[in-house]
């Protein structure tokens, strides 16, 4: 068999197509690929999204924030002063993207001018908070990303 540029180009284009082939497979069935949806429930989350940017809008028209700082005994959460004097009613989720066996949600109950999330719930790493609270007719969402 004789080799000329015909032979070589159709070479080349076995080999390219088989070395992408190659990283396709191993991208798919590799053990660090994990292709799942980040929660069980993501259709019906999709669906309730509208509600949750509206709950964004309305908290953005606080003027105070809520200030997040790391601490002995963990993380501390403070609250803006003009929802102190409210009965704050809501939930504080903690969200882990690296392993949902981390997360975990937490009833807002204020006795103080901040939340104590105790350092023995935490790992290191990124986690993803939301903080929930209503107030008469009008829903309130936070969300922080922090690293731990």
């Amino acid at each position: 068999m004789k080799f000329n540029w015909g032979t070589g180009i159709v070479l080349a284009f076995i080999g390219f197509i088989g070395f992408i082939l190659y990283f396709v497979v191993l991208a798919s069935t590799g053990k660090n690929s994990d292709h799942h949806l980040v929660t069980e429930d993501y259709y019906q989350e999709e669906l309730a999204y509208q509600q949750e940017i509206d709950a964004e809008s309305n908290a953005s028209k606080i003027s105070a924030d809520f200030r997040i700082k790391k601490s002995t005994e963990g993380l501390t959460i403070e609250v803006p002063e003009e929802l102190r004097l409210q009965e704050l009613k809501g939930t504080l989720s903690l969200y882990r993207p690296s392993n949902k066996h981390l997360d975990f949600d937490l009833e807002i109950s204020l006795s103080n001018s901040h939340l104590l999330i105790p350092d023995e719930r935490l790992l290191g790493g990124r986690w993803d908070i939301k903080i929930r609270w209503f107030d008469k007719d009008k829903n309130y969402l936070v969300k922080k990303s922090i690293t731990y």
